[in-house]
């Protein structure tokens, strides 16, 4: 005497618990299947929406882009993918535990399948995934990965650019000014005495003054494009653009001023019993990587004359 089988699970069991979304439409956008994880995160009953038209069924617009993909695959039976990066939010489904009056949409990736059943229709096979994990890790890499881009081009005791930030925007720079033209500022800032101020109140104190000089440099800039970076131990390097000669000359003014002002004691200067800084400035028309070069090399030259006469000074390239 034979015993029939009782199957162990239903199809509709398997469908139901599977941690993503499948719905299946005929030609006409109907609805043939809506497994339970649709019917939950969109607030639509699987009986509501069986034989109901997809661009039908929700209270809110679906999205053009997956209407089109729908029709294209039904019309050609080809595959389609509709990712997060580009549809965010396809269908109006929501993630659980929504406690807000006006949500927002999960964050869906949506692949659509053509089947022709035995019947000889061609039906389209709807399957969603929540995506939002995934964009969070994608946001939390940017981030980290933002934050390491600014640790290595940042200077370690000032807060400010470092050498190789600056080194790497200056060629970027040049490279713009090489396509359109302009004129560039250049200014090379150092620390006068700072080996005396060291050796008489030590390397603690010396940072301290560093920090203090180049936040009062920062301070001076106000434009978006203008860059100062620490160039070496105690020299500092400033980019600025669309100056005039004389401007630039003003600008090192004022730099030179502002540190001055700060009062720091030097007991060792030979130049005032304050910290000072000396600056070199040259400001040219640049248009490619040897006018940067000689850009470069004029700022320096103009510097070592600011110190060969005396320091505490600014002396401007010709």
């Amino acid at each position: 005497m034979s015993t029939a089988v009782v199957p162990r699970f239903s199809a509709e069991e398997v469908l139901d618990q599977l941690h993503g979304g499948l719905i299946m439409l005929d030609a006409g956008l109907h609805i043939l299947l809506w497994n339970a994880w649709v019917a939950r995160h969109s607030r639509v009953s699987t009986q509501q929406a069986l034989g109901a038209r997809l661009d039908q069924v929700f209270a809110e617009r679906i999205s053009p882009a997956l209407l089109r993909a729908v029709d294209s695959t039904l019309g050609y039976g080809l595959p389609a993918v509709l990712s997060s990066a580009l549809h965010r939010a396809p269908l109006p489904l929501y993630p659980d535990h929504v406690t807000t009056a006006t949500p927002a949409r999960m964050v869906q990736s949506v692949v659509l399948t053509a089947l022709d059943n035995a019947r000889g229709e061609r039906l389209c096979l709807v399957q969603i995934s929540d995506a939002s994990n995934s964009v969070r890790r994608e946001k939390m890499l940017q981030s980290h990965s933002d934050v390491l881009k600014r640790q290595v081009g940042t200077d370690g005791l000032t807060g400010i650019h470092n050498r190789r930030h600056f080194d790497e925007h200056y060629a970027r720079t040049l490279q713009r000014m090489g396509q359109a033209g302009g004129t560039l500022s250049l200014f090379m800032v150092d620390v006068d005495f700072f080996k005396q101020y060291n050796d008489h109140y030590g390397h603690g104190p010396g940072d301290q003054v560093l920090k203090r000089v180049a936040a009062a440099l920062q301070g001076q800039l106000q434009r978006p494009g203008d860059l100062l970076a620490r160039y070496g131990g105690e020299e500092f390097i400033l980019l600025m653009e669309g100056l005039s000669p004389g401007q630039a000359a003003e600008v090192g003014e004022s730099l030179r001023q502002t540190v001055h002002a700060l009062a720091e004691p030097h007991a060792k200067s030979l130049v005032a019993h304050r910290v000072t800084i000396s600056i070199g400035v040259c400001t040219r028309l640049v248009q490619s990587d040897a006018d940067g070069r000689l850009l470069m090399a004029a700022a320096d030259a103009a510097l070592y004359r600011a110190k060969l006469g005396g320091r505490n000074k600014v002396v401007a390239a010709d």
